[in-house]
């Protein structure tokens, strides 16, 4: 942002209450609400009295091609039609609770430090303000609203509800600072103009009252015609709440401008995908939505640029990058808002297919937005059996690639148009599919179901036909979430502890599959050649059946029935590195015999244990 897009002055503290009580100074509406406790605003005031600074303020002038849904600072009632000069973008806590101690006249409702609710005046007490040895903070008094002070009990302590009892206490009312000559006259005649009153006085207006009178903030104006890219990001560097605003409550503002509410809009929009069966979509946040839709419009935009003959170096870019999604004008959100919405329920029929059911096994969330942007684009063209095949080569690549787990944005950008192409028959393999790489050595380090990989060779061993080892049913959506399906060791824990085998070693993903809870508690924690047998039993089937069971995870009974843990994990490594090297359409060399000391330590043991 240019220097010359903004001014710096100083302004009386009295002018700018007055504007905000008239609504010439309003909040742009993504400003969050006055939360200030009453110890933050004693301490304000305090500081003023004192004449420090408290910071500067930054407002941004109204009239321009930029506008935000606006709303008068708390407590103020501009008369109705009234539009503002200048938004606050920074100083909201400061100028709402000096309106409402200095110039609202009414009780101020705020919070304490518990934060209870409490309602009340500012009082400041006038000698110990003058004291040159005391503490300006303490001489602020927060009263209650009927400026009656009660103990725990009820019973009162001091009763300042009169001008009398104020006058008495010498407790000035700070909503009077900027007209206190009625009180002054009051105080004086109260005392019968003794002559320390009168000079307690004077002293009091030319220290305390002179300083709020004389006050000025610091004011940093942006001009109308600031982008609003750079007025968002100003107020998110400047802001001193602390907390950062999303790119949905600052789009949420904007839109309102034109009378669109995008919050009720997401509502209706999360409620496509409400059923049981996208429950794969139920924790995509407004956030990941508007990030799909600049995907499309960013997308829309470059190609519009290629039709009309802009050189390929000077296109639009594709992004979603937090700039991006502000510059999303409500056409382009109203426009690829449907498509999207379809996209990711076409995104979730696709999971399904590649079992992945729910968001507790889904590997990487993230890449539900490229992969929802690339089902609106396609449409129809996503449908074919082929296209379906690059789709979930594309997704697996990723997944075992472990590409999604960082700053995804610009991965995103590459794997919309890539996609498309390679499925459409205009382009070569996507990037995502030619940089994805899995070391087989990584197997021995997935340990925990934190990991994309982990979570997608769960889900590549249901869609390869795992069965339940006791009763032989598949994997299915109904068995998947009835009958508490999760990941257990093979070789139980116990029994690895007894053989002294490392714990990177049998809490790797090699030594784990998918198995109900009722069969895990079969198996306990004995040994495969014991537990084997027992399982026949509980199904009432021979060990040829239960072998055909434990075949469908890729395991081998013959070494589980001979307990050869060894020959065993080696023998299934070669057997998932076979699956995930199907699944990411690559070549995938193993390493024979890799040692415990090659495994990473940075996962720590898996959560899930065999009873």
């Amino acid at each position: 942002m240019a220097v010359d897009t903004f001014g710096i002055d100083k302004e009386f503290l009295s002018d700018l209450l007055r504007e905000v009580g008239d609504g010439r100074t309003q909040l742009p509406e993504f400003q969050r609400g006055w939360v200030w406790p009453d110890r933050n605003i004693s301490s304000l005031l305090a500081s003023i009295s004192l004449g420090y600074p408290v910071g500067t303020l930054m407002m941004l002038k109204t009239g321009g091609d930029v506008r935000f849904k606006q709303r008068a600072v708390e407590g103020a009632t501009p008369a109705a039609g009234v539009e503002p000069e200048r938004l606050i973008l920074d100083g909201q806590q400061r100028m709402t609770s000096l309106f409402q101690a200095l110039k609202l006249g009414l009780p101020l409702k705020t919070q304490d430090v518990r934060k209870r609710p409490v309602s009340g005046w500012f009082y400041i007490d006038m000698r110990q303000a003058l004291d040159p040895s005391g503490d300006r903070e303490e001489a602020i008094r927060f009263l209650p609203a009927d400026r009656i002070v009660r103990n725990f009990r009820g019973e009162v302590i001091k009763d300042y509800s009169t001008p009398d009892r104020e006058y008495e206490a010498h407790l000035f009312p700070l909503a009077k600072v900027f007209d206190h000559e009625d009180w002054m006259m009051g105080f004086q005649e109260h005392w019968g103009y003794a002559q320390d009153k009168m000079k307690l006085w004077n002293a009091f207006q030319s220290t305390i009252i002179k300083r709020f009178d004389t006050y000025q903030f610091p004011i940093i104006e942006l001009d109308k015609g600031v982008p609003r890219q750079a007025v968002c990001q100003v107020f998110e560097k400047v802001n001193t709440g602390g907390v950062t605003l999303t790119v949905f409550e600052l789009l949420t503002a904007t839109y309102a401008a034109d009378e669109f509410d995008l919050r009720e809009h997401w509502k209706e929009c999360r409620k496509e995908w409400s059923g049981p069966e996208y429950r794969i979509l139920r924790e995509v946040s407004n956030t990941d939505f508007l990030q799909a839709i600049t995907l499309l419009a960013t997308d829309a935009r470059r190609d519009a640029g290629r039709k009309n003959g802009v050189e390929e170096d000077r296109l639009p870019r594709i992004g979603c990058k937090r700039a991006d999604m502000l510059g999303l004008t409500l056409p382009e959100y109203e426009r690829f808002a449907p498509m999207i919405v379809n996209g990711l329920k076409a995104a979730a029929r696709f999971l399904h297919r590649q079992y992945i059911f729910d968001t507790r096994f889904l590997p990487y969330g993230t890449q539900l937005i490229p992969l929802a942007a690339i089902f609106a684009v396609l449409g129809t063209d996503a449908e074919n059996a082929g296209a379906q095949q690059k789709l979930a080569r594309w997704y697996w690549c990723g997944v075992f690639g472990e590409l999604y787990g960082g700053t995804t944005e610009t991965r995103f950008s590459r794997d919309l148009p890539d996609v498309a192409a390679w499925i459409r028959g205009s382009g070569t393999e996507p990037r995502t599919v030619v940089e994805a790489q899995f070391v087989p050595g990584r197997l021995l380090t997935l340990r925990t179901r934190n990991s994309a990989a982990y979570k997608g060779i769960y889900a590549l061993l249901m869609k390869a036909g795992a069965q339940d080892w006791r009763t032989g049913e598949a994997s299915t959506i109904t068995n998947y979430f009835d009958d508490a399906i999760d990941i257990h060791h093979i070789f139980p824990k116990a029994w690895c502890e007894t053989q002294k085998i490392d714990s990177k070693i049998y809490n790797a993903i090699v030594n784990k599959t998918p198995l109900t809870a009722r069969t895990n508690r079969v198996i306990g924690g004995r040994a495969p050649s014991e537990y084997l047998s027992r399982l026949a039993n509980s199904a009432g089937v021979d060990d040829t059946t239960i072998d055909a069971h434990v075949t469908s995870h890729l395991a081998e009974p013959r070494l589980m029935r001979e307990d050869d843990f060894d020959a065993f994990f080696q023998d299934r490594k070669r057997a998932l590195l076979g699956e995930i090297a199907d699944a990411m359409g690559k070549v995938i060399e193993d390493i024979e015999d890799v040692k415990s000391d090659a495994a990473d330590t940075f996962e720590v043991d898996d959560d899930t244990d065999d009873l």
